[in-house]
C-alpha cells in the first residue's frame, strides 16, 4: 500500500509541532514503518535538528524541486533507525520556493517507498501552511491546552474543512496536571469541547523533551520519558491499535470528563 501522507500542523507557533513530528516519525519507526519526515517550514529548518541530523545534510526539498538533485539524494537516513528519513527544509529560501504542485509531486513520488509520510507544517495560516496541507491524506493538529493556541487551532479547523482534508485529528501537548487541578489550565475537555474533533493524543509537560530536542535525541526513544510514552500511544494509535488514553498524576476527574466527552463527541460529529 502506498504511504499515508500524513501533515502535522497548528497555527500557533511554539506548540511542540516540529517536536511531535519528529517523536511521532521516530515511534512508527520504532514499530517498523518505514518513515519519510518532510520538513515544510521553508526558511525556518528545525525538523534535523530535533532528529539530530543537521550535519549530514547535503540537498534539500527546494534542490529537489529545481532538479539540482534526485529525490533520494536528498533524503536522509537516520543514524539509529534503518526505516527513518528526513527530506530537510531549506534555510537560504522563502516559502515562495515551494508550490502546493511541487510537495504533491514529492509525495507522490514518496508514497511507493514509505508507510508514512509525515509533514512539518511551517505555523500560521498562510502560504507555507497551505502547501503543507496540499498533498495530505490526513491532517494532525498540536494544540497546547491555552485559549490563545485553542483560538488558532480553531481556525486551523476551519480552513482544513474548507480545503476537504478533514476531519482533523487532535494531539494536546504540554499538558500540565497540577494547573488543571487548579484551574489555571483548559483541560482537555474544554479542548475537544471548542474544536469538535478527535483526540490521538495527550502529551504531558515533560523537561526531558527540551533535553532530548537539544541533543536531536527524540523523547520517543526514552522509555522512561512520560512524553515518549504517549508519542509511542500515538503512533500506535495513528497505526490502527486502540490503545486507551494515558492517565496522569492528579487527572482522575479530568480523564473521567474526557471519556464522557469522546462518547458525546462520537454521537453528534458532523461538524
Amino acid at each position: 500500500m502506498p504511504a499515508r501522507v500524513i501533515t502535522v500542523t497548528s497555527g500557533k507557533g511554539g506548540v511542540g509541532k516540529t517536536t511531535t513530528t519528529a517523536n511521532v516519525g521516530v515511534a512508527l519507526a520504532l514499530l517498523g514503518k518505514r518513515v519519510a519526515c518532510l520538513d515544510a517550514d521553508i526558511g525556518l529548518r528545525n525538523l534535523d535538528m530535533v532528529l539530530g541530523l543537521e550535519n549530514r545534510i547535503i540537498y534539500d526539498v527546494v534542490d529537489v524541486i529545481e532538479g539540482r538533485c534526485r529525490l533520494r539524494q536528498a533524503l536522509i537516513k537516520d543514524k539509529r533507525l534503518s526505516e527513518l528519513y528526513l527530506l530537510p527544509a531549506s534555510q537560504k529560501r522563502d516559502k515562495s520556493a515551494v508550490r502546493p504542485e511541487d510537495l504533491i509531486k514529492i509525495c507522490n513520488d514518496l508514497k511507493p517507498e514509505f508507510d508514512f509520510v509525515l509533514i512539518d507544517s511551517a505555523a500560521g495560516i498562510e502560504e507555507g501552511f497551505r502547501t503543507a496541507v496540499a498533498p495530505a491524506d490526513e491532517v494532525v493538529i498540536v494544540t497546547n491546552p491555552e485559549v490563545s493556541a485553542v483560538r488558532d487551532a480553531d481556525r486551523v479547523v476551519g480552513l482544513i474543512e474548507a480545503v476537504e482534508k478533514g476531519p482533523a485529528r487532535l494531539i494536546v501537548n504540554r499538558l500540565k496536571p497540577g494547573l488543571v487541578q487548579r484551574g489555571d489550565m483548559l483541560d482537555t475537555g474544554d479542548v475537544l469541547d471548542i474544536l469538535a474533533i478527535d483526540l490521538i493524543g495527550i502529551v504531558p509537560e515533560d523537561e526531558g523533551v527540551l533535553i532530548s530536542t537539544n541533543r536531536g535525541n527524540p523523547a520517543a526513544f526514552d522509555e522512561k520519558s512520560a512524553a515518549g510514552r504517549s508519542f509511542r500511544n500515538i503512533a500506535r494509535r495513528l497505526n490502527g491499535e486502540d490503545v486507551p488514553f494515558e492517565t496522569f498524576k492528579d487527572q482522575s476527574g479530568l480523564f473521567r470528563r474526557l471519556s464522557r466527552m469522546l462518547r458525546r463527541d462520537s454521537s453528534r460529529r458532523g461538524r
